[in-house]
C-alpha cells in the first residue's frame, strides 16, 4: 500500500482533519457554512467561496458580470458555469454581455 502524504491539521475550530495540500479549508467547517438554499447552495465549496470572496452573494450581483469575469476568478471553473446561467434565467436575470 503506497504511504500517504496527508497531513494531520486542526482548524482554529478544533476540528481535526487530513489534507494533502497547504489548503487551511476545514470540512467540517465548510459543511456548516454551506447555505441549505439559494444558488451559493448548488455550487461546489471553492466556487461558492470565490464568489463570497468577491463580494457575490446574490443573482442580482452575479448579473453584473460577464461569463468571462467570473470564470477569472480564482476557485470559478466551466462545471460552475451551466447551473450559474441556469439559475438566473429562472430568476429573470442573465449574465453581463
Amino acid at each position: 500500500m503506497a504511504a500517504s502524504n496527508k497531513t494531520l491539521k486542526t482548524c482554529d475550530n478544533g476540528h481535526r482533519f487530513y489534507k494533502s495540500s497547504d489548503c487551511l479549508s476545514c470540512p467540517t467547517c465548510e459543511q456548516e457554512r454551506k447555505p441549505d438554499n439559494g444558488f451559493l447552495s448548488l455550487l461546489a465549496s471553492p466556487a461558492r467561496r470565490a464568489l463570497e470572496h468577491k463580494g457575490i452573494t446574490s443573482l442580482q450581483q452575479l448579473s453584473k458580470y460577464s461569463e468571462k469575469e467570473i470564470l477569472q476568478i480564482h476557485g470559478m471553473g466551466p462545471k460552475s458555469l451551466p447551473i450559474l446561467r441556469t439559475t438566473l434565467k429562472e430568476n429573470g436575470l442573465s449574465f453581463k454581455q
